[in-house]
């Protein structure tokens, strides 16, 4: 049990927003110590706000996982812009992370004068310091502590871990007392159908690179929990038929292996052994039809 007697218990909640692929979710899942947001390096690859629960014996952190904010094209992309945006209110801090990579542009300026509008308190992750020298990091920090009232600058690598322990410490002090917003165990607010079809989804992602981009979606349609394995049905949808064709791939070599990487993520995600089931759909611009966004998780319900 997490023990409150020998000090305060911080918690609160924490929005974590930066431009698509800055590494909001390699460094969540680092934190978490588990895998619980997908990771790609293509750009926008959150779609929905995901709550990731820290929980240790300083307190516990709430982080609000955000889509990559970016220009919509879509209405999909309007939806993940509009839930970054609404993720930085009611919130205790805001960390907002960079590519060190990555060259400072209009991505940039655009969340920096979001972030002059707020009063949050706001700590800036500079990501990626292993591709750095020294020079160049040092550089860029001036270059960053003059465009925002930052409470704190620090350099990581979410893919390392380096620095990260300060980050989280940085983070922690800026949380008031209050009381375990989640039970201890608990690493997300979201159910495991919807990480198993995130699952599903990474793979296509990491398989098809850049033939098939962000117009894929996946549904569970069943999960059935047999005596010796559960059963998992899933719908891949695209939105041309080639894509269908890349997918499924020459003699349907393609789709066995996204299931066949999918099916190890689902297994150690429930702990047990997994029949998974592909099969892919074709639904014409559903990235751009309300139906569709509510009906495969994006949006909200009407009424």
């Amino acid at each position: 049990m997490v023990s409150t007697k020998s000090h305060q218990f911080r918690s609160g909640f924490v929005s974590v927003i930066g431009r698509p692929n800055a590494g909001k979710s390699t460094l969540l899942n680092h934190l978490l110590g588990q895998k619980v947001l997908i990771m790609s390096d293509k750009p926008q690859t959150t779609r929905n706000r995901i709550q990731c629960i820290l929980t240790e014996e300083r307190g516990q952190i709430v982080f609000l996982d955000t889509p990559g904010i970016h220009k919509p094209k879509h209405k999909l992309g309007e939806f993940m812009v509009g839930a970054a945006k609404e993720s930085m209110r009611e919130v205790d801090a805001i960390l907002y992370m960079v590519d060190l990579s990555a060259e400072f542009g209009p991505g940039e300026e655009f969340i920096i004068e979001m972030l002059k509008q707020t009063k949050t308190p706001c700590v800036l992750a500079l990501n990626k310091v292993d591709l750095l020298t020294k020079e160049q990091l040092m550089r860029r920090i001036q270059e960053f502590s003059g465009l925002a009232d930052f409470k704190a600058i620090v350099p990581i690598s979410a893919k390392t871990g380096e620095n990260t322990d300060e980050l989280l410490k940085v983070i922690f002090d800026k949380m008031p007392n209050g009381p375990m917003y989640y039970p201890e165990d608990e690493v997300t607010d979201q159910p495991e159908r919807f990480i198993m079809a995130e699952l599903v989804r990474e793979k296509v992602l990491q398989l098809t690179r850049d033939e098939v981009p962000h117009s894929i979606a996946v549904v569970i349609e069943s999960v059935e929990e047999k005596k010796t394995l559960v059963k998992v049905r899933a719908q891949v949808i695209v939105e041309r038929d080639s894509q269908k064709g890349i997918i499924i791939g020459a003699g349907g070599k393609q789709l066995k292996e996204i299931g066949r990487l999918a099916r190890l993520d689902i297994e150690a995600l429930l702990g047990s052994p997994v029949f998974l089931e592909l099969w892919v759909k074709v639904k014409k611009d559903w990235r751009n039809r309300a139906d569709s966004l509510r009906n495969y998780g994006y949006g909200k319900e009407k009424g």
